[in-house]
């Protein structure tokens, strides 16, 4: 059986997603991106542009400016509560963890 569609969220689909928590043009998400995780997580553009064309389908962002090429994005509601889903996913991901190692990462 298929995983539904951004049942869970790959790193760069979280972190795009995080930077548009703010409007942003697309061009400006690989700064951003690159700058949160101090470069341990890169977006390439195809998969960037790929991304953001499936969040607009999905109703998880909007278009905000247009101007010429250059396109800003938003983040919406329904964007934002798949964003908090994916942290508490995450979340619990790492409680796990602790009571299966305690609080000390494992040497």
């Amino acid at each position: 059986m298929p995983r539904a569609k951004f049942q869970t969220l790959t790193e760069q689909m979280f972190y795009v997603l995080l930077c548009l928590r703010e409007e942003c043009y697309g061009i400006d998400i690989f700064d951003k991106v690159s700058a949160m995780t101090q470069g341990r997580v890169t977006v390439g553009s195809g998969t960037m542009y790929n991304l953001l064309e499936q969040f607009l389908e999905a109703e998880m962002i909007r278009e905000v400016n247009v101007d010429g090429r250059r396109r800003s994005y938003l983040l919406t509601d329904k964007g934002r509560e798949r964003l908090e889903q994916e942290y508490q996913r995450l979340c619990a991901q790492v409680a796990d963890y602790e009571r299966a190692f305690g609080k000390e990462a494992p040497r």
